[in-house]
């Protein structure tokens, strides 16, 4: 499996690197010695979960998922409503999906994504107020998933069918993408990320916070996770109580992270959303 290949690199790294300098990178020894699971989904779709009290001098806990596009491209889909929202289970369980991630940032007052998103070359909704937010776009077909820095036109004109416009952009052509400082970007939040490595492995995370038992995380450290992973080119999604994972049949109620809306540290705080990722 990829990741125990990561894990394998990353620690002939430590063995191998000099005090002087792991002393300069200690959350990345913590990543590599926190608690974790690893389970086989199907055939080229393996779920993670890492937890770990002394990542980033905080106490954390991430759920991702590695999917194969190799084998499974053609199943990669977005799900989305122009004015309701829904929670990502129930948008997951009415397109019999797989797994699911939430998608994009969206009007929680009148529903519908505030940034463009196509879904199967039909336009759900379009950017209503370009922002330096929402600077990446997630982009796929049957056979191509891209992940890149965002013009609204660049989205608008894409040839893909499936477009989903949010952001920042976290990683670029393997580069860390310098941030803005501002609270948004600063602060620890619940986060979901996606991510595209060299080998075709999509990378779907999510992040969970607001709680003693997983405090989340600030873009930066957001961005190094997905860096760990051997993630080449990632964008951030919606975060906060939007932050929800999904696995048919990983639990009672098919969320296997803890969402943070009902302020409890459980599988029950799902917030409605306008949009996810999925596979089929």
């Amino acid at each position: 499996m990829r990741f125990q290949s990561i894990l394998l690199f990353l620690n002939l790294f430590i063995f191998f690197t000099p005090q002087s300098v792991l002393a300069q990178d200690q959350d990345s020894i913590a990543f590599v010695q926190a608690d974790r699971t690893t389970k086989r989904i199907k055939n080229g779709v393996i779920w993670h979960r890492v937890h770990s009290s002394e990542l980033f001098g905080s106490t954390q806990e991430i759920n991702w998922i590695e999917i194969d596009l190799k084998k499974h491209q053609k199943r990669l889909h977005l799900a989305a409503d122009s004015a309701e929202l829904k929670t990502t289970s129930d948008f997951a369980k009415e397109q019999q999906a797989l797994v699911a991630i939430n998608g994009g940032f969206f009007d929680m007052k009148n529903g519908g994504s505030i940034d463009y998103i196509r879904v199967d070359g039909e336009v759900i909704n379009v950017t209503k107020a370009p922002s330096n937010r929402a600077n990446a776009v997630l982009s796929f077909d049957n056979r191509h998933v891209d992940i890149q820095a965002n013009t609204l036109a660049h989205a608008e004109d894409s040839s893909l069918p499936n477009v989903l416009v949010s952001g920042p952009l976290l990683i670029e052509r393997d580069t860390l993408v310098t941030l803005e400082r501002n609270p948004f970007n600063d602060n620890r939040h619940p986060r979901t990320a996606i991510g595209l490595s060299p080998n075709n492995t999509l990378i779907l995370l999510v992040v969970d916070g607001r709680n003693r038992m997983a405090q989340g995380m600030s873009l930066p450290e957001l961005s190094k996770i997905m860096k760990w992973l051997d993630v080449h080119n990632a964008m951030n999604l919606d975060g906060g109580g939007s932050t929800t994972m999904y696995i048919k049949g990983a639990t009672d109620t098919d969320i296997v992270n803890h969402p943070s809306d009902n302020k409890s540290f459980d599988h029950q705080g799902e917030r409605s959303v306008a949009n996810i990722i999925y596979l089929k």
